[in-house]
């Protein structure tokens, strides 16, 4: 028997696929210069033709919290389970969380009293 694959990027055939119109396609430059600030809330999705400063498969579609910058990359924190993690990602891989997905509607809450 052969010992099964045990790579970076293992079992990631599904995951790590682009849809066929994005193929090839290098990512926009709005996220690439998106400057993120610690304490930023940003959504970990991997691109798949960028190679450089890519994250594990298991952070995928998690959200972080910025930290700070070292070089390019952005250090981000993410809690799996109980633990946090420091993962070092390039902006490549991360998506602004919009402030609506974080702080809900501001006048939700004083409704209900009438």
């Amino acid at each position: 028997m052969v010992k099964p694959p045990k790579g970076f990027r293992h079992r990631t055939r599904k995951l790590l696929k682009k849809h066929i119109r994005e193929r090839g396609a290098v990512p926009p430059l709005s996220l690439l210069m998106h400057e993120y600030k610690p304490g930023d809330k940003v959504y970990i999705v991997i691109n798949p033709s960028v190679m450089k400063g890519m994250p594990h498969r298991r952070y995928h579609g998690k959200t972080g919290t910025v930290v700070g910058k070292r070089g390019k990359c952005y250090i981000v924190q993410v809690r799996v389970g109980g633990k946090v993690k420091t993962l070092i990602v390039r902006p490549e891989h991360l998506r602004p969380v919009p402030p609506e997905a974080l702080g809900g509607s501001k006048e939700g809450g004083e409704g209900g009293e009438q």
